[in-house]
């Protein structure tokens, strides 16, 4: 007798077993019904390549929402992708994006891996981050990169706002989960025709303002004087070279060149290798003079690495205890380093060098700066 698994009294006859009953879609294209129980039971795909081995993929449960047809045109879908190339080796959204991760620390280095990894540790897939934190897994995390929907992306970029992260904040994530899913397209560990699901996903207006919190030189030797312990020379470090909070905790000794006067940052942008300031060179000769290459140039009071984020009540402390303006913070110093050279007359193609960012980006955020410096220079040209 025939098995039937596309109709009720087919399936009733059927007795519970492991062996799924094998209905055959195509050759070597074939849907399984496992039976567990009376109107219970799975449906799982199978697929013979080419080159002679089996693939299977579980589809489900049975229900009455999820029968026969569902069930086989899911199945259709999987046999598409695979004659097509697709890999396998990613099957969620957290697959792809640990594997975005691998591919960021061979292409960028370390310091651009790390970036991204702390942010899928505290929006995707969970786990401990360097704040000493344990981040949940996001639901979004275990969703098949073939059932990722717009709504689905929308709804967790929704819940990050609604958990407290800034507007800012939550759309550094979605960029971040946008080109690890971009990258599954790439890779064929997804059909490319899904990428309109996370393209349509909009940004969240409102996020990106113009900095304006500047400090003076007098307000940055006040944010310094008022601090006690080794965020101090955290401070004077952020100070002295505009680099990013990341890019100064994580350097290693190793990285600072007395010799050249210059500092190799690793961070979000790359690697890039700077010259210093004299006033930072003597700063990071006396941070390294009794310890290894390999230990980190600035560490915390207990003499290990800083945790993520493990300055900020320091630094407002600080900042409190100057009398500063409200709001100032480690990223303060780093506005204030390129504002302050921007208008001391450092053309912005060096200050994007030195700082780790793009001209477009300092056109974007500083070049009403630039603006007013080459009118200031121009009314001094004698033309005529």
């Amino acid at each position: 007798m025939a098995v039937r698994t596309d109709t009720k009294s087919g399936r009733d006859r059927l007795a519970p077993r492991r062996e799924p009953y094998w209905t055959r879609i195509a050759r070597e294209r074939h849907l399984g019904f496992r039976k567990t129980a009376k109107d219970e039971g799975y449906w799982i795909g199978r697929y013979r390549g080419e080159d002679g081995r089996r693939q299977y993929r579980a589809l489900g449960g049975f229900s009455l929402e999820f029968g026969f047809d569902e069930a086989s045109e899911i199945a259709r879908t999987w046999f598409g992708e695979l004659e097509r190339g697709i890999r396998q080796d990613a099957e969620t959204v957290a697959d792809a994006c640990r594997l975005y991760v691998d591919d960021r620390r061979r292409q960028k280095g370390e310091g651009t891996a790390t970036y991204a990894a702390r942010a899928f540790e505290r929006t995707v897939f969970g786990g401990g981050g360097k704040d000493g934190k344990r981040h949940a897994r996001h639901p979004l995390g275990g969703v098949r990169l073939d059932r990722l929907r717009t709504r689905l992306i929308e709804d967790w970029r929704d819940g990050l706002l609604e958990g407290g992260l800034t507007r800012s904040t939550v759309n550094r994530m979605l960029t971040h989960l946008r080109a690890a899913l971009n990258y599954a397209v790439r890779h064929r560990l997804v059909r490319s025709d899904l990428a309109i699901e996370w393209r349509l996903v909009q940004l969240l207006g409102g996020a990106y303002g113009r900095r304006t919190l500047y400090l003076d030189r007098a307000q940055r030797r006040a944010l310094f004087d008022h601090a006690n312990g080794s965020v101090r020379d955290l401070i004077e470090a952020a100070a002295l070279t505009g680099a990013r909070a990341g890019e100064l905790v994580s350097a290693r000794v190793s990285q600072f060149d007395a010799r050249t006067a210059s500092m190799t940052f690793n961070g979000k942008t790359g690697s890039r290798t700077v010259p210093l300031a004299p006033a930072a060179v003597v700063l990071f000769k006396r941070l390294a003079r009794t310890k290894l290459p390999g230990a980190f140039l600035l560490t915390d009071d207990r003499g290990q690495s800083w945790p993520h984020s493990g300055w900020d009540g320091l630094v407002r402390a600080a900042a409190a205890s100057a009398k500063l303006p409200a709001g100032t913070c480690l990223y303060t110093l780093r506005h204030s380093f390129i504002t302050a050279a921007l208008t001391d007359g450092m053309s912005p193609l060096d200050v994007a060098r030195i700082a780790g960012t793009s001209l477009r980006m300092i056109d974007k955020n500083y070049g009403h700066l630039c603006h007013n410096a080459a009118r200031e220079r121009l009314a001094a040209v004698q033309i005529l």
